[in-house]
């Protein structure tokens, strides 16, 4: 009788969490905070989430800029004033594609305080994409469009060097190094896992494994598009293709690549690692629910173990998430679904531990309309709990959106 008790006790007090959980939720604030319009070197259809600086976000479009829509892309920035969010581009990739053209990937900003950042094709071979960096102009700005200076680090031969990065953040290592993943290119034309070092003012590109989706014997990871994250030496990501399906993979500081975990194909994001150094990641497709699955990879002397945490619901096909979560201080897990949801224009969506279990709960569900639509864009949270985001699609131009949750 006791026993019963304590369980009625316990099934109450969840009850009450997740109510209180869901009140939380309706409480939230959605607001669209810019509409892209690629007009006057704004930028269209933004892929990637946004950076947040002190008062300022900074994010990508690889879309707009010079020529309007159908541009190389842009690098924005927009600060908070007492009057609201005031937009401005700060780069306009040039139209021959010299300096790189179609970012789909954050812009970060990197030890040095330069704002780094990728794109996926262009540069000086045209098709491989380059490694850059930003720079603010040096003199007060008179005028609307105040441009930084672009310094292009690297450009992608498209060949053994690795081609097309993809979504991924670039991350450094203790030692000022840039590591980060391609999505073609290599020896195998499969992508590359690559390393770039600074000597003196050149820096070098070193390709540390060039991925083979089509080798049976070994992990066969091809087409990584998440980045990489850098945990204690290790680095960590995820392969979209190879014969067997996608896998989550490990290279360690000697450059052997382990596998991980296989997937169903639909692993376009990466992986987000935790202080103890456990993994989160998730799936665009498959699951009991079609619409993707919410994973860890808990870390443990004898190597990683994979739990589903949550199935999300939605239509067959790569609906699901297709950016890597973010991980808040207290442990929540926040993404973007692509085309799930209620409406099938996809959500912004939290997973709170409680216990043994997590607790789904949308945030926002898009509507394809003004709110924008398709958010392919990771989830950034501000000191308060306030959210940022992009969503690639619709807005009141059908260009797409920059939004915010405030909590």
């Amino acid at each position: 009788m006791k026993l019963m008790k304590l369980e009625t006790l316990v099934l109450l007090s969840l009850i009450a969490i997740v109510a209180m959980l869901s009140a939380t939720a309706h409480a939230q604030t959605f607001s669209v905070i810019h509409t892209f319009t690629g007009t006057g070197g704004d930028g269209a259809y933004p892929q990637s989430g946004v950076t947040l600086k002190g008062s300022a976000l900074f994010g990508t479009t690889q879309d707009g800029g010079e020529g309007g829509v159908g541009g190389p892309g842009t690098v924005y920035q927009m600060t908070h004033t007492e009057s609201g969010w005031n937009y401005a581009p700060i780069f306009l990739f040039p139209r021959n594609m010299s300096g790189g053209a179609g970012p789909v990937a954050r812009v970060v900003f990197g030890p040095d305080g330069h704002l780094y950042g990728t794109t996926n094709y262009g540069g000086a071979y045209q098709g491989g994409g380059v490694v850059f960096y930003l720079t603010p102009p040096v003199s007060i700005c008179k005028t609307v469009f105040c441009p930084w200076k672009e310094n292009v680090i690297w450009n992608f031969g498209n060949g053994t060097d690795g081609a097309n990065p993809g979504g991924g953040d670039l991350v450094w290592d203790d030692q000022g190094n840039i590591y980060d993943t391609t999505s073609a290119g290599g020896t195998y034309s499969s992508g590359t896992f690559y390393k770039m070092q600074k000597v003196g003012s050149v820096w070098t590109e070193e390709v540390r494994l060039a991925f083979n989706n089509t080798d049976y014997e070994s992990c066969p990871a091809g087409s990584p598009w998440g980045g990489v994250t850098y945990v204690n030496g290790g680095f960590y990501g995820t392969g979209t293709t190879g014969p067997h399906g996608a896998w989550a993979w490990e290279v360690d500081q000697f450059n052997n690549l382990g596998c991980l975990q296989s997937f169903s194909p639909g692993l376009q994001a990466g992986l987000t690692a935790d202080g103890s150094g456990n993994l989160y990641g998730a799936s665009s497709s498959g699951g009991t629910n079609n619409g993707g699955t919410v994973f860890e990879l808990v870390n443990s002397p004898f190597g990683y173990t994979f739990n589903v945490l949550y199935n999300l619901s939605g239509p067959a096909g790569q609906c699901g998430p297709q950016a890597n979560l973010t991980l808040d201080a207290a442990g929540n897990l926040y993404g973007t679904t692509v085309c799930d949801g209620a409406n099938h224009f996809g959500n912004v969506f939290k997973l709170t531990r409680v216990g043994n279990t997590w607790v789904y709960t949308s945030l926002y569900e898009f509507t394809g309309g003004s709110d924008g639509e398709y958010p392919i864009s990771n989830v950034s949270i501000d000191s308060d709990g306030t959210l940022y985001g992009t969503a690639s699609s619709r807005g009141a131009n059908n260009l797409g959106v920059v939004w915010m949750i405030k909590p």
